[in-house]
């Protein structure tokens, strides 16, 4: 029995699907007599590059002469069509790919054509000869008998070489779109009496990744499988797909920020006993999916299987950002990468999970974005959806304490060398400060009407945080965050301001102290006021006045002096070169 991408070939140029440019260009050639000696056909596995080949082989060879609108029951087309004409010779290049097997080629195109008009010689798989077998074949490609057509097809056009490519004429065939590979599995199903429903044929054209054979393969199969009636179920079971349910489920475990779900989600997959790494594949495809929704505005028919899924692919996409999108999908390609290297899937699965739904639990400069973003809504109060801000607000409440508890570094060296999570966590303290600062004032907000614009025009200016009171409290507390924004900018400043503390604050004017030995200190900080003034402004939303005093006893955040904070000139400055790879730089009067 002849599969069903053997028995449903195209039978004449009008049954090609997704190829237009190229029957054009042959009709065109075979109308005005200009048929070339060899063409070179490439692309991806599926795509027609055989049955077009037969299909030109046909029309040079049908009665009356070469004819574009040759009748596939002519003898002659039926005869190639089951491959047994003497006229058509396929060859397979991935096992005939030696000189000798060229040199027999070389001798063959020297006989007449037996019954038509040209000898066509197909070589599948063409990239696959060796470099001698192509040598020997330059020639015969180069000037062939005048009775004899080349057509050469190959998935990798690279491989072929320049002197073979520039003796031909080049087609590129195009991938089907998931509507043409759906349109031809629904007629081949209605050609052979199968009920198939639209949701299965989506899932096959879908699972086929632009092949038609693939395709129609699969169409085979669940025949077999299930009979001439197909369900969704029975797609999803032969294909191994993960269930679009169990999908859909991770993916709102995500826009929920829920880790529990997540979990759960995995455990009923391995329940299933349906391959997790698929599963994985799958996700990724539907966050994707996701991506190019937000992009686009609207849902493309080839996206959801059925309506409702339609429904909740809108509803994700406006409710998972952009970015967290993003971020999912490369920790699921880095667990799949895992998964290649032995990993084990099960547990890849629910890291890429667990760090998708839960930023807090991922140390990457990605994650710790994410958690910025949240609070920023969370103090801005721009984000309308009411999960995201809950946990954004809980969030800093709970870290909150060990921020306060963490004052400063044990020392410069090990200060610098401080972690950003570390920064976050402490500007997370400073924000949830001043979000429970923000809290008793949110009645203004609903009085935002045209009528009131008059009354709150000084308002809109200052950043949300600006506004609020700043005290010498909120500012020690603040110091660590600043001390670290500081030395991102200038890690040397950094380090001397973490021996400093805030002493005083009479109205805009904030006094920081060093301790009595730091005069160095004291004037590189000086020389540098603007990195901290920029810091404490992001922090606070104030301009503050520095002014720094020498004082005993100071220095140190909370108060707590170092021995650090004793030394000379000489020793700081020795000790810089030798953590930091300092290098002393003179002041002189020109510089």
């Amino acid at each position: 029995m002849l599969s069903l991408y053997r028995r449903h070939r195209p039978r004449t140029f009008d049954d090609v699907v997704g190829q237009e440019h190229i029957v054009r260009t042959l009709r065109n050639a075979i109308e005005l007599d200009k048929v070339h000696h060899a063409y070179l056909f490439v692309g991806s596995r599926g795509t027609g590059k055989t049955s077009m080949a037969k299909l030109l082989a046909c029309a040079l060879n049908a009665q009356g002469g070469p004819r574009t609108d040759f009748s596939p029951d002519d003898p002659a087309c039926q005869a190639i069509a089951r491959g047994t004409s003497l006229d058509v010779v396929e060859m397979d290049a991935a096992s005939n790919n030696g000189v000798d097997d060229i040199r027999e080629l070389r001798e063959n195109v020297a006989l007449t054509p037996m019954g038509g008009g040209k000898r066509v010689y197909i070589l599948d798989e063409a990239h696959m000869l060796s470099t001698p077998a192509w040598n020997a074949f330059l020639k015969t490609l180069e000037e062939p008998p005048s009775h004899v057509v080349f057509v050469l097809a190959t998935t990798e056009a690279h491989k072929v070489p320049a002197t073979i490519i520039d003796r031909c004429h080049r087609f590129d065939f195009h991938r089907p779109s998931l509507q043409q590979i759906a349109g031809v599995v629904r007629k081949v199903a209605d050609q052979e009496g199968i009920e198939v429903p639209d949701s299965a044929i989506t899932m096959i054209a879908r699972s086929a990744t632009g092949s038609f054979r693939d395709a129609l393969g699969t169409l085979e199969q669940l025949v077999t499988y299930g009979g001439k009636e197909v369900k969704l179920e029975d797609v999803l079971e032969v294909l191994g797909v993960a269930d679009a349910e169990l999908v859909l489920d991770a993916a709102e475990a995500l826009a929920d920020h829920d880790a529990a779900a997540a979990l759960m989600s995995v455990e009923k997959l391995s329940a299933s006993g349906r391959d997790l790494t698929q599963f994985m594949r799958e996700l990724a495809a539907h966050l994707r999916h996701l991506f190019v929704v937000q992009t686009l505005g609207d849902v493309p028919d080839s996206f959801a299987v059925t309506a409702e899924h339609t429904d909740r692919l809108q509803s994700q996409a406006e409710r998972i950002p952009q970015a967290e999108v993003l971020r999912a999908i490369d920790l699921l390609a880095a667990a799949l990468s895992a998964v290649k290297d032995g990993s084990d899937p099960r547990i890849q699965l629910e890291i890429a999970l667990l760090k998708s739904a839960q930023p807090k639990a991922d140390a990457s400069v990605q994650a710790l974005m994410a958690r910025i973003e949240r609070l920023e809504h969370a103090l801005g109060g721009r984000g309308p959806a009411p999960a995201a801000p809950k946990q954004a607000d809980s969030q800093p409440a709970a870290e909150a304490p060990p921020a306060a508890e963490e004052p400063a570094p044990a020392e410069p060296p090990r200060a610098a060398a401080t972690p950003p999570e570390r920064a976050v966590a402490r500007a997370e303290a400073g924000a949830a400060a001043a979000a429970a600062a923000v809290e008793p004032e949110p009645e203004p907000e609903p009085q935002s009407e045209p009528e009131a614009e008059p009354e709150q025009e000084p308002q809109p200016d200052p950043e949300p945080v600006g506004a609020l009171p700043v005290d010498l409290d909120h500012l020690r507390s603040l110091w660590p965050a600043a001390v670290e924004a500081v030395r991102g900018e200038n890690a040397m400043v950094g380090a001397l301001l973490a021996e400093a503390r805030p002493a005083e604050l009479e109205g805009g004017r904030l006094t920081v102290a060093f301790a009595e030995g730091a005069t160095f200190s004291k004037k590189k900080a000086e020389n540098n006021r603007a990195l901290l003034v920029k810091a404490l402004r992001d922090l606070t939303g104030h301009s503050l006045e520095l002014a720094y005093e020498l004082r005993d006893g100071e220095g140190g955040a909370e108060g707590g002096a170092e021995p650090s904070s004793s030394m000379d000139e000489e020793q700081l400055l020795e000790r810089l070169k030798q953590e930091f790879g300092a290098t002393e730089v003179f002041d002189t009067e020109e510089n």
